[in-house]
């Protein structure tokens, strides 16, 4: 038979401990015996392993560490043509050289040219010696700079601290899962895990202390989870999980021993023990699964419902759930809230209160802000209430304090000795320790008096905040300001808290005002809060007034403004 052999080495330290997996690929065992036995004589100790098809080849590459690989050039239906194309597509960076009794100088170099790095006659061995030798060293090369490359890759796909995928090679992943999810239509989940009160540790016991927290919760996740799930690092104390071939049922049991394992993690540094939890949102990933952006998309809201619902908690999601539709709509309004605040697309509009008493004089009205988007004027209803979920409200507060306070001074209302102009806060402004500095600065900014300015909460947003309600309505009020409850009587308990926060105007919530002529009860609920109100030295304000003869009865029952479109309509700043 034609004599000839393919090298292929995987790089060992040849030099050091002078041994050679070597597979060699003939269809005779006596050839392959009398090739190792001239190995040997020249010092080479060798393991070796004889193959002749291209499925067991395949099959040893695989399972194999090998040093070479020895091939003869014509096999019975196979060829060392078809060999290499082989290990270079399974280890393109092994060495080989090729070993043959018949071969023309055309099929040598063509060998060459595809992929070998050197061929030697079977009457000339003793060059194969140094052969090996030589590419031995060029292969140690080769290794040396693969191993480097596949350092630094690791270092771009995973994090450094934990060791576990990183953001990018996770998405990747997760596309790749997608794709087999939509092909085959199994199931997947994902998940997203947050630390809860991670910022606590940092900040108390410094980033080392957080540090090691991460460590120790990622080796709860990879403890938890199989070799062919995905783990990762998705943020700072972010944690991202596909568990593969999972149902709705096999994930939320995986996320229960989870949050199990991570409180009773014991976490101390430096003698100081911290309670640990982690909140957790998980959605499924199937042929329903829209992209890899989406789906994160998903995880993440889950995650932060779980997280608003309590510390600890677990949510499920899927992409069609109304409440993700609902979160994702909120979403699409933070990145356009932030951009309007930046870019001034908030215009204020204003809308007068009508006197209905005889001692109620001066000016009085409400600013009411609106987004002025490119197509149409938006109205707070759509905005506000991702504002309040996202905690944007108190930049949005801002904004409608200096404007307001900036309009009140260049109009000149604001330095008059009547008036009333009424501006909305949020709950959560009242909570921002720095905001009422905030106030405080504007009014000196814009010289105009606190007397002219009353500051408004909902009855709801006071009670759910009521301690710093309170101390910020005295502090407020001390600097001449004053303040009115809005929406009153749509609380429970709005005549008890009525008498320990300290307001100056009190607004007749407008869903008893709407049926004031038709409905005995509703009228009986607006007599009470109005006559409660004067008893407590307050001034009263109906909202909702659509029509005169509504305004007309309000003035019998002593309410002493009216508000509403039956009044007027609101509108621009004149």
């Amino acid at each position: 038979m034609a004599k000839l052999a393919l090298l292929a080495f995987k790089p060992n330290t040849l030099r050091k401990i002078r041994m050679y997996n070597i597979l060699i690929v003939d269809d005779s065992q006596d050839d392959a015996v009398l090739l190792l036995r001239e190995l040997k004589k020249n010092g080479l100790q060798v393991n070796s392993q004889r193959v002749e098809s291209d499925t067991n080849l395949r099959k040893a590459l695989i399972e194999g560490d090998w040093d070479l690989v020895i091939s003869d050039h014509n096999l019975p239906g196979y060829s060392s043509t078809e060999a290499l194309k082989t290990i270079r597509e399974l280890h393109n960076d092994i060495p080989v050289i090729i070993v043959s009794g018949e071969i023309s100088e055309l099929d040598a170099v063509q060998n060459m040219r595809n992929g070998a790095q050197d061929y030697v006659m079977k009457d000339n061995l003793a060059r194969l010696i140094p052969a090996i030798e030589r590419e031995i060293k060029e292969s140690e090369v080769r290794h040396e700079k693969r191993k480097v490359e596949q350092n630094l890759e690791h270092l771009a796909y995973h994090d450094q601290l934990t060791g576990l995928a990183n953001r990018e090679h996770f998405e990747h992943f997760l596309k790749t899962t997608i794709d087999h999810a939509i092909l085959d239509q199994s199931e997947h989940a994902l998940m997203s895990l947050d630390i809860d009160q991670f910022k606590i540790i940092n900040d108390t016991c410094g980033h080392a202390a957080g540090d090691e927290l991460l460590k120790q919760v990622s080796l709860v996740l990879i403890r938890h989870t199989k070799v062919k799930d995905k783990v990762a690092r998705a943020g700072a104390d972010e944690f991202a999980i596909i568990l593969n071939h999972s149902t709705q049922e096999s994930a939320l049991k995986i996320a229960r021993i989870i949050q199990t394992s991570i409180r009773e993690l014991n976490f101390n540094w430096e003698g100081k023990p911290f309670s640990t939890s982690i909140s957790i949102g998980v959605v499924s990933i199937s042929d329903k699964t829209t992209s890899v952006v989406n789906a994160l998309s998903c995880a993440d809201m889950a995650c932060n419902a779980a997280k608003e619902k309590a510390h600890d908690g677990i949510q499920w999601f899927s992409e069609q759930d109304p409440e993700y539709l609902k979160r994702r709509s909120e979403m699409h309004w933070v990145s356009k809230i932030k951009q309007a605040i930046a870019e001034d697309q908030f215009v204020l509009h204003f809308q007068t209160m009508a006197g209905l008493q005889t001692h109620c004089s001066g000016l009085h009205g409400e600013f009411l802000v609106r987004l002025n988007d490119p197509d149409r004027l938006i109205y707070p209803g759509e905005f506000i209430p991702a504002a309040e979920r996202y905690k944007l409200m108190p930049k949005l507060d801002r904004w409608v304090v200096e404007n307001a306070f900036k309009y009140l001074s260049e109009s000149g209302l604001g330095k008059k000795d009547e008036g009333t102009f009424f501006i909305n806060l949020s709950g959560s402004s009242l909570s921002d320790k720095s905001f009422f500095n905030d106030v405080r600065a504007l009014l000196t900014q814009y010289q105009i008096k606190p007397q002219r300015i009353c500051l408004e909460i909902t009855e709801t947003s006071a009670i759910d905040n009521f301690q710093s309600a309170v101390e910020f309505i005295t502090e407020i009020r001390d600097e001449g300001f004053k303040f009115a409850l809005d929406d009153f009587g749509a609380g429970m308990s709005s005549f008890s808290y009525l008498k320990k926060i300290p307001v100056d105007y009190l607004k007749i919530d407008g869903s008893f005002v709407l049926n004031l002529l038709t409905n005995a009860i509703d009228r009986g609920i607006v007599e009470a809060c109005n006559g409660i109100s004067h008893a407590a030295g307050l001034q009263t304000i109906a909202e909702f007034v659509e029509n005169q003869e509504t305004a007309d009865a309000l003035k019998l029952i002593g309410v002493d403004f009216a508000q509403g479109f039956g009044i007027e309509r609101p509108g621009p700043l004149k």
